[in-house]
């Protein structure tokens, strides 16, 4: 007798027309649930994008200028410092008062920051200049936006505010277009917007995008030529050398930013001024003073290094970094991407010893590097600077790159233009 098939086989077997369809309804199910899935994340993505775009572009900032006197505080000279110490004790209150104003407002959300830009005299008082930064998604409400912040300061500043006597008779408050405020918000001496890591110009290593923004090349008929640096909007401070027999301003030019190749700004340069008692060969009074065709707006990554008073010292030992787009090595070509060396400063007697300069190092010169040699300024670096950073972390001008034996060879390390010996020369030329 011929067994039954077992029931369960029965139901598992399906015709194969039966088989296709189910197979096939099947396949559009896992299609459907696909599509359905790329289509949610598709959306996804676009709102986050949307959200993105909305909170890093869509953000307006509004920038204000603030003057008032303070009847309390006599005027000092040492205000027009911004590094000194009473200046940045006046800075501090000042800048506490406007983030207390703020922070306890219905603005704390919009208010970003306050910075003093200048220090005048009026009858013998402060007069406080500073500029506001506020930050808003409401573009069409600027007016709005403006009366709120007039409001709360005039609430604010009147009076007795602490340790502050303000005179609210004197207080002005008006807008600014966003490139002369962030020009004055980066007015301030030796200071940068970025601090990079690692230490590593023959021997240096690649420096970022505004780590050194006082940084300039001078170049003639557009061809870099020496570096030089930025002491003020007008005024560079570079090598005299660097114009022997090229003098001629028409035929020079000034760019700033990291790469030679793409620069981020240009300036022509209206007059150079040699220092009267430098005769090439000699090494002695090698400096100039370059003005340039028109004042350069001050960004996060152009500012103006801090020039030391005459009497600054630079003790030897003193960690200095030497900056250009120079040659790595002797002989070599330029590089496009501006260099950094971190050196030490190394004091005039031990350069002067027998096995290293002979006995020719002057008072008005400055020695920088190692020894042992491996970091040194070079070729092309002529003009640029050497610069220290004090404890608050302020960049001076310590020196400029003038003369060397070679590049970084040991015993020979690189001679600087002592800046403090030409601080009054520099005074002179350019008021500053």
């Amino acid at each position: 007798m011929a067994r039954e098939q077992p029931p369960r086989r029965e139901l598992a077997w399906t015709p194969l027309q039966n088989r296709t369809e189910s197979n096939t309804r099947m396949k559009l199910t896992r299609c459907g649930k696909i599509t359905l899935g790329i289509v949610v994340t598709v959306i996804a993505a676009v709102i986050i994008g949307l959200i993105v775009h909305f909170i890093f572009y869509g953000k307006t900032h509004f920038y204000y200028h603030i003057s008032f006197k303070v009847n309390n505080i006599d005027y000092d000279s040492k205000f027009e410092k911004p590094y000194s110490q009473e200046y940045m004790d006046l800075n501090e209150k000042i800048v506490s008062l406007v983030n207390e104003t703020f922070h306890g407002s219905k603005l704390r959300r919009q208010y970003v920051k306050c910075h003093v830009v200048q220090v005048s005299r009026a009858k013998g008082k402060v007069v406080i200049h500073a500029v506001l930064k506020f930050m808003s998604y409401l573009k069409c409400k600027a007016a709005k936006f403006w009366d709120r912040i007039e409001t709360i300061l005039h609430q604010k500043l009147n009076g007795e505010t602490g340790s502050l006597h303000i005179d609210s008779s004197s207080f002005t408050f008006s807008d600014m277009e966003i490139p002369t405020a962030e020009n004055l918000l980066h007015n301030c001496c030796g200071q940068r917007t970025i601090t990079p890591s690692g230490n590593k110009v023959a021997g240096g290593v690649n420096a970022e995008e505004g780590e050194w923004p006082w940084q300039a090349s001078l170049q003639q008929n557009s061809v870099h030529r020496c570096g030089a640096t930025l002491i003020s909007n007008s005024w560079l401070v570079t090598a005299a050398h660097c114009f022997i027999n090229a003098n001629d301003p028409r035929k020079w030019n000034v760019s700033f930013g990291l790469l030679l190749s793409h620069p981020q700004t240009q300036r022509g340069i209206k007059n150079i001024i040699i220092h009267e008692h430098y005769r090439y060969p000699a090494h002695d009074n090698d400096i100039a003073v370059v003005n340039l065709s028109s004042p350069v707006l001050y960004t996060s990554n152009i500012r103006r290094v801090c020039l030391p008073e005459a009497n600054h010292t630079f003790p030897p030992n003193s960690d200095v970094v030497v900056t250009g787009w120079g040659s790595l090595k002797s002989d070599g070509s330029i590089s496009n991407i501006l260099q950094k060396g971190a050196m030490k400063i190394i004091d005039n007697k031990t350069c002067n010893k027998e096995e290293i300069y002979s006995g020719v190092i002057k008072p008005s010169m400055l020695c920088a590097g190692f020894l042992n040699g491996k970091v040194d300024a070079c070729q092309g670096d002529s003009g640029g600077p050497l610069v220290s950073a004090d404890q608050k972390g302020t960049w001076f001008l310590a020196g400029i790159v003038s003369w060397g034996d070679e590049c970084a060879l040991p015993n020979k390390p690189g001679v600087y233009t002592r800046v403090t010996y030409y601080r009054d020369w520099i005074m002179s030329k350019t008021g500053l």
